[in-house]
């Protein structure tokens, strides 16, 4: 906050859906981020189609999305909770299916390390579903951690078994 100015910052966020029609999910999950008066979609990827991480379930769509927000990580990090339990989102296993999940990957350059929540998320340079697609929309975005830029992420990691999906946005 700048002379009681709120200050917009920049953040990615990463989708995930396998169960229930996850592509209309995941489209529904993209009109929820724009419902919150704080939080402002900006640009979102195309969806991927991905092999699952974890035990045998079906295979993820996958997305990304750039918001702005003027809410601080922790505020931001509730509202993304909150938008998974609207979506039916319950948590029984580690890498299990899952109706909705909505992992905040980047809070603009900074680096966090709390508890309760890590940024940039801990595990995004080893997975090419959330990389890909972030690539997409966000290719010159700088990891504060490894100085690297999304794309040379991306370039750098194995995207077998991300497929992207040729469906236009509504």
């Amino acid at each position: 906050m700048l002379d009681g100015t709120l200050v917009m910052v920049a953040c990615a966020i990463a989708l995930g859906s396998n169960l229930n029609n996850p592509q209309r999910t995941l489209e529904a999950a993209f009109q929820a981020l724009h419902r919150p008066p704080n939080l402002r979609l900006v640009a979102r990827s195309p969806l991927y189609q991905t092999a699952p991480v974890g035990p045998p379930q079906p295979d993820y769509i996958n997305a990304c999305a750039l918001v702005e927000t003027t809410l601080p990580p922790p505020a931001l990090l509730k509202t993304l909770l909150h938008i998974e339990q609207q979506f039916g989102r319950v948590r029984r296993e580690r890498w299990g299916p899952r109706s909705l999940d909505l992992d905040l990957l980047f809070y603009g350059q900074q680096v966090i390390d709390t508890p309760s929540l890590q940024v940039p998320h801990p595990r995004l340079r080893d997975r090419a579903f959330v990389l890909v697609p972030l690539a997409e929309i966000a290719p010159d975005w700088v990891d504060p951690i490894t100085g690297r830029t999304v794309q040379t992420l991306s370039q750098a990691i194995d995207q077998t078994g991300v497929r992207r999906l040729d469906i236009a946005p509504p």
